[in-house]
């Protein structure tokens, strides 16, 4: 089972699953390769000496490049796949860590604005910052390098809109999933019913003629003519 399936609820979707931006790993790339050529130079340098002090300066170079790029190289690395920003039918779910996990659900019903910033270079990588407002203690939520922030702001927005769509239906008298209530409801004809022919005229029916003329009403008009009271 994925990550994203342990967590749902029995009704709900993912719509989007996203990492940071590939863009965090620029400088961590870059780390690593500089380490690598430093540590390659000082190997070659540490061979021109002999016994004892080659070892010794051998073993401190690999151990402090070693230390370097775990710092500045693997654990960005690390920290960008065990990031997880997820929106779903019902909410979104921000996921961060490995070894200490942090995590924090906003429901859609919650959140009254989302916005987004992107910068002259976020515009040129494709990246840039969203802001969720909601309801609650922690009431804003800020995630940094979001590929095309733009797009996943209409993306949150239209999942809010349509989470208030389905909550107005369920509120409503008969309502059952899958389907609005009563839509296209007919109500069964009655057992042994026989649909009539085309044309069929009840008996004794007569269609109104061109000259037809309704009769006049039977009651006396108003005010009546004979005196009151009568004599």
């Amino acid at each position: 089972m994925a990550y994203t399936e342990k967590i749902l609820a029995d009704d709900e979707k993912v719509v989007e699953h996203m990492h940071p931006h590939w863009i965090t790993l620029v400088p961590a790339t870059l780390w690593f390769i500089l380490f690598c050529g430093i540590g390659g130079a000082g190997i070659a340098l540490s061979s021109k000496l002999d016994g004892t002090a080659h070892s010794v300066v051998l073993i401190l170079i690999i151990v402090v490049a070693l230390g370097f790029i775990g710092k500045l190289t693997v654990a960005p690395w690390v920290t960008r796949f065990s990031s997880h920003y997820i929106f779903t039918t019902h909410r979104v779910l921000i996921r961060r860590g490995v070894l200490k996990h942090t995590g924090r659900d906003i429901s859609l019903q919650r959140i009254s604005d989302v916005g987004f910033t992107r910068t002259l270079w976020d515009r040129l990588v494709g990246a840039g910052s969203l802001t969720i407002e909601s309801a609650g203690e922690h009431g804003q939520e800020t995630l940094v390098n979001v590929p095309h922030s733009d797009v996943a702001q209409q993306t949150l927005n239209r999942l809010v809109e349509e989470d208030g769509l389905r909550r107005a239906r369920q509120a409503q008298p008969g309502y059952s999933a899958g389907s609005f209530p009563n839509a296209g409801y007919q109500q069964a004809p009655p057992a042994g019913y026989q649909q009539p022919p085309a044309g069929y005229q009840p008996s004794g029916y007569l269609p109104p003629t061109p000259d037809y003329q309704p009769p006049a009403p039977s009651y006396q008009q108003y005010p009546p003519t004979s005196p009151y009271p009568p004599q």
